[in-house]
């Protein structure tokens, strides 16, 4: 039997909803001794990924056997590796569901995730600007 390649995922520790979902993800990880590793953006070098901060914010990245998959892919390649997610991983190939899903994290959940984050961000900025 062959050891499941380390699957490397890269996610924004600083966006509430992310940082959730992916600490969830760690911890399940952990528990079961699966070779994953979880990576904030804000404390890694991003050259080793070769995205800017603004590219890692706007979508889930996972490198996997050598190559990097973005948005909802990553997130099949992520569930697959994960026993008690591998019949999300499953149904999201699916020929329908794929391209829905894509769509959907395209357009509609990246897209409002990110731009939360920025606003959160900005609001940051503006009181830590307000208070010196």
């Amino acid at each position: 039997m062959t050891e499941t390649p380390e699957t490397r995922t890269l996610y924004n520790a600083d966006c509430p909803v992310c940082n959730a979902e992916i600490c969830h993800y760690a911890a399940y990880s952990d528990a079961r001794a699966l070779p994953l590793a979880f990576e904030d953006l804000n404390t890694v070098d991003l050259t080793d990924w070769g995205v800017t901060s603004d590219q890692a914010m706007r979508r889930l990245h996972v490198l996997h056997q050598g190559q990097i998959y973005v948005g909802f892919d990553a997130f099949v390649i992520l569930w697959d590796q994960m026993p008690r997610y591998r019949f999300a991983a499953r149904i999201g190939r699916l020929p329908l569901i794929r391209p829905l899903a894509r769509w959907g994290y395209e357009r509609i959940a990246a897209p409002w995730l990110y731009r939360s984050h920025k606003k959160r961000m900005a609001k940051w900025a503006a009181k830590n600007q307000a208070t010196k």
